[in-house]
């Protein structure tokens, strides 16, 4: 009996059940390692989705730690009052429920939920009100962070730890700001912010916020990096190894079948697919068998195995007229960071940007996950990672299936702070080599998001570089300015110096304005394309309603848009208007109808593959 030929088929994770869509392989001759966002051909073995989901949760510990640590090591000495495990556990805990929400009936793309770095400078103002007036010093947190990445955070349980009621009132203030980000971005989703503003956000206000974006983080990256520099660097190269020149090597050398009844056999490329969970492996084993121990987490053995997170677990949030402003710089902050993941992540997948209501359900979502992480006394509330977002593109998979269990492996860890202390057990320079990789794709998405717009243009050229140096030069003059911003008022120091040391916000906010206030035609400006540029010309070859089909991938699943026309009139916001729905029956759309829509892939798949996804 006569075997068909192996296929390589290239997937794209698309589709109302969170499905991987099949798509056939194009006839022209093209680089594996290029190929687009998925892996294997019908539904992603679950095998294969826990592996991915696992290098998503490397990823958001990185991140995790990363914040966490920076702003833990700024409060005033004393020690900690809490285990740093039930830190990391109560903020694992709301960001797995705040990614469930998201991908379930928010802005429904793949994304993680992380604490995101857009809290942690406005946490970092806050908590240098708190230091005595000799040590208040312009970039005082950096440094003391800087000197002390190699102590251990000690927890201190005994009644003579000094400061301790001061660090316990630090920390409530942080989680009352990030309540009042929670509640702000949840006002702004409900009303229709974000949907007013995105349509006004072409590649001029995207472009320049993705490349801060990923050049923002680079001294954290350095810091954490700087622990090992050896480790770090040999993380690294493996990572590109593994993703880039070993992204083309397909295994099994013995292809198998997806199913029984089906001919078709499929390769994967591990090396790939695999390009974080691989180098961190390996580099872990390394350091622990070299004895190297870089971690700045002291390992407690009353930590419990299973532990409900519930709010006032410590103390409730304490909200001042500081915290208050704290909150607003982190809510504006999180919400250009979050509608900037939003675009990257909708241009990766090769859909349409996302439209006003998928925005404004996701920040208001997310806004929930905030309030969530400050009543359980988390200092960090939860975005949209951009990290997370680099991992798809590096990985060139995605799947909602994966985020559902993302979200899931967070709210399981979430309940156990003995095995969060498995995380804080992973060495500093794996954190930083892991975020630099991964920053570096965000930043290169930036690069490549230039060429919506005419770049040739003068006012272009003007709004993008003055964009980026800008939102690079403030942060960095007033870290280094001889004297700190003083108004004369605490609360309104807070939020301009937060504000005005957000790299991503101020990025944001100066490509907007100059945007919308410079003259230039909509083709200059890169407006009203809808679609990346790589379908330009597939586009104009498609019928009306495959151009449609995209567009459902934001829509609600079919069992909540029936509760549509029950929403108060002022929150129909959040709901798809009728000319943004393709299908004009009413019936939600199958999986396989998204099947054609990359560009080049018109063709159908072979009849096995076709019969088998309509099986699923």
């Amino acid at each position: 009996m006569s075997r068909s030929p192996p296929n390589a088929i290239q997937l794209r994770s698309v589709g109302s059940q969170g499905t991987m869509a099949s798509l056939p392989q194009p006839s022209a001759v093209q680089n594996p390692s290029s190929h687009s966002w998925a892996s294997v051909c019908g539904s992603p073995p679950w095998g294969l989705s826990c592996l991915l989901a696992l290098q998503h949760i490397l990823v958001l510990a990185s991140l995790l730690c990363a914040s966490h640590l920076l702003l833990l090591q700024c409060l005033p000495a004393g020690g900690l009052s809490s285990s740093p495990a039930q830190l990391l556990a109560s903020s694992l805990f709301s960001c797995g429920v705040s990614t469930a929400l998201q991908t379930w009936m928010g802005s429904r793309l793949p994304l993680i939920q992380a604490p995101s770095l857009e809290f942690l400078i406005p946490g970092l103002v806050l908590t240098s009100q708190k230091l005595p007036l000799t040590t208040r010093t312009p970039g005082n947190c950096e440094h003391r962070a800087r000197a002390q990445a190699s102590l251990v955070l000690r927890l201190c349980g005994g009644p003579g730890c000094h400061g301790l009621e001061l660090w316990n009132t630090s920390l409530r203030e942080v989680s009352g700001a990030v309540v009042v980000s929670g509640l702000l971005q949840v006002m702004l989703g409900l009303f229709g912010g974000p949907g007013h503003l995105f349509p006004h956000c072409g590649p001029l206000v995207l472009a320049p916020s993705l490349v801060v974006a990923g050049l923002s983080a680079h001294r954290e990256v350095a810091l954490f990096c700087s622990a090992h520099w050896g480790l770090a660097s040999l993380l690294i190269l493996l990572m590109v190894v593994c993703s880039q020149h070993l992204g083309a090597r397909l295994l099994p050398p013995h292809p198998w079948r997806r199913a029984s009844n089906s001919s078709t056999h499929t390769h994967i490329p591990v090396f790939r697919l695999l390009s974080v969970l691989i180098p961190v492996a390996c580099v872990w084993i390394i350091s622990a068998l070299l004895g190297l121990s870089i971690t700045p987490w002291e390992l407690s053995a009353e930590a419990p195995w299973f532990w409900l997170p519930h709010p006032a677990e410590w103390d409730w949030p304490l909200l001042t007229p500081r915290a208050l402003a704290a909150g607003t710089s982190m809510a504006l902050a999180a919400s250009t960071s979050s509608l900037g993941c939003y675009a990257l992540c909708g241009q990766l997948l090769h859909l349409p940007s996302p439209p006003p209501h998928a925005c404004s359900r996701g920040l208001s979502l997310e806004g929930l996950g905030s309030v969530l992480a400050g009543l359980l006394g988390s200092p960090m509330g939860t975005a949209s990672s951009f990290p997370n977002v680099g991992t798809v593109s590096l990985l060139q998979a995605g799947s909602r299936r994966v985020a559902h269990l993302v979200g899931l492996l967070c709210v399981v860890l979430g309940l156990s702070p003995r095995l969060v202390q498995l995380i804080t057990t992973i060495p500093l320079p794996v954190f930083g080599g892991v975020l630099g990789v991964t920053q570096a794709v965000v930043l290169s998405t930036g690069f490549s998001s230039f060429h919506l717009a005419d770049i040739d243009s003068g006012r272009n050229v003007f709004i993008v570089g003055f964009s980026i140096f800008m939102a690079l030069l403030l942060p960095r003059w007033f870290r280094e300015a001889p004297v700190l911003l003083s108004t004369g008022w605490s609360p309104l120091d807070v939020l301009l110096r937060s504000l005005l040391t957000e790299p991503i916000f101020l990025a944001g906010l100066l490509g907007f304005l100059l945007e919308n206030t410079i003259p230039g035609t909509q083709l200059e400006r890169g407006l009203g394309q809808g679609l990346p540029s790589s379908f330009t010309a597939q586009e104009v070859r498609m019928p009306q309603k495959s151009r449609e089909k995209p567009a459902q991938e934001y829509e609600l699943p079919f069992s909540i848009q029936n509760l549509c026309p029950c929403i108060p009139h002022p929150l129909r916001c959040l709901c798809p208007l009728p000319e943004d729905s393709g299908n004009e029956e009413g019936v939600p759309s199958e999986p396989e109808e998204t099947a054609d829509l990359l560009p080049g892939f018109g063709e159908q798949c072979p009849g096995s593959s076709r019969e088998e996804l309509r099986s699923q």
